[in-house]
């Protein structure tokens, strides 16, 4: 795992799973926008739009709508692409290092999907660092551990039906 990540428990959050699938097959369920859409956010939510501009500077935006259509629409951009071992984004920049003037979520974030291989096995750690502790605090309440867990859970099965290729 890269080192330069240091994890303050006041403003982070920390998702990580040992899986079955290869750092490509992940890689693929996060920057192919016909994969992501299936799996991304815990159903009965889905994805109804995703685009993805896979370079430092480039567009990751997607559009979740819950089972009552309400819309929860993602703009970010992407910090850091390392093919197969780092993702980093960030919802504060839109494509081409933008300042956002719309936080949908309500509270600023970067993103960093983190793939490592250990022995026959993939470790992924999922970092999300907050601002203050107020945004770390309201994304927990929205569910991050759960809700982060079954998207992963969706995406490992995705994955295993289809040979991830």
């Amino acid at each position: 795992m890269p080192e330069d990540i240091k994890i303050n428990p006041k403003l982070d959050l920390v998702f990580e799973r040992t899986t079955s699938l290869s750092p490509e097959q992940v890689w693929k369920g996060w920057t192919h926008p016909e994969t992501l859409m299936k799996w991304f956010c815990p159903r009965p939510w889905k994805v109804t739009e995703c685009r993805i501009v896979l370079r430092p500077g480039g567009e990751f935006f997607t559009v979740m709508q819950g089972p009552e259509g309400e819309q929860m629409p993602g703009n970010g951009c992407y910090l850091e692409v390392i093919e197969n071992k780092k993702l980093v984004w960030t919802n504060m920049l839109t494509q081409g290092y933008r300042p956002s003037a719309d936080l949908k979520l309500g509270f600023p974030f970067v993103g960093n999907i983190l793939l490592s291989k250990t022995g026959k096995d993939t470790l992924y750690k999922a970092i999300i660092t907050h601002a203050d502790e107020a945004g770390r605090q309201q994304h927990e309440q929205m569910g991050f551990q759960e809700g982060w867990g079954k998207a992963f859970d969706q995406l490992e099965e995705l994955m295993e039906d289809k040979g991830g290729r």
